[in-house]
């Protein structure tokens, strides 16, 4: 219990946080839903389809790349960041607050805004006439999963790479835009050549969005959904590793100082 509390008490004045300063959420909300209408109109154009067949098949990945990656990878590299360049750290070494609570804290507050973004993209997506197959408990699966990728990359770049808020704009658009481009988030995949589609398959962003496009969009199982969803496993499940012992190291140093 004592974790628990720990951690919903970081998750909480995370997001007051967010909601105080108000721009990274009216960001995080515009972005994604502007990416949204501009790929539906222009696949519904290219296609020669509905405008809803086509909102149902950009909407996942305007999910996975457009908010999810920038509130959840970016999120969470700037808080990390503004943690260590506003002193909080020093402060909470000296609260009884473990380092577990505040890594886990920090994921359970980019999960509620994931949910939050989840809802507004499908909701304006079935706006337009938009529906939506496959299951429910998958899809939210996936999601999951991509928002513990997503915080554990943002740990490893916040705690490792950057050290002023400055950095963080560089960092994420140095290594966002390649792998959202390259996944499929801004160009749908099937439009790519032969050897973009094969490099694309080391991308953790393509794996993504494939699955979700699977499960939400073609109605697709777990079984259809295996290599994708099995690639996005093992790379949540690393990245989460990886960001805890980042953010160890980087408590170790702050220690010191």
């Amino acid at each position: 219990m004592k974790y628990w509390r720990e951690t919903v008490a970081v998750a909480r004045r995370v997001l007051k946080e967010l909601i105080y300063r108000r721009r990274s959420l009216i960001f995080w909300t515009i972005f994604p839903l502007t990416l949204l209408l501009i790929n539906g109109v222009i696949i519904a154009e290219r296609s020669k389809i509905p405008l809803k067949e086509a909102m149902s098949y950009v909407a996942p990945s305007s999910l996975a790349g457009a908010a999810l990656f920038f509130s959840c990878l970016g999120g969470s590299v700037a808080t990390v960041v503004a943690e260590r360049e506003h002193k909080t750290l020093k402060r909470l070494f000296l609260s009884p607050l473990s380092g577990l609570s505040y890594f886990l804290g920090i994921f359970l507050a980019h999960l509620c805004i994931a949910f939050g973004q989840t809802v507004l993209i499908y909701s304006t997506s079935a706006s337009f006439g938009a529906q939506f197959q496959g299951s429910l408990v998958l899809g939210i699966l996936i999601i999951i999963l991509t928002v513990i990728a997503y915080v554990g990359v943002g740990f490893i770049l916040g705690t490792q790479l950057a050290k002023r808020t400055e950095d963080v704009n560089s960092l994420v658009a140095t290594f966002g835009i390649p792998l959202l481009i390259l996944g499929g988030s801004f160009i749908p995949a099937r439009f790519f050549p032969k050897v973009l589609l094969d490099i694309a398959k080391f991308d953790p962003v393509y794996h993504i969005n494939e699955a979700l496009i699977g499960v939400w969009f073609k109605g697709n199982g777990l079984e259809e959904i295996e290599f994708h969803f099995q690639f996005l496993s093992i790379f949540s499940i690393l990245m989460l590793i990886l960001g805890w012992l980042s953010y160890k190291t980087m408590l170790t140093i702050e220690r010191r100082l």
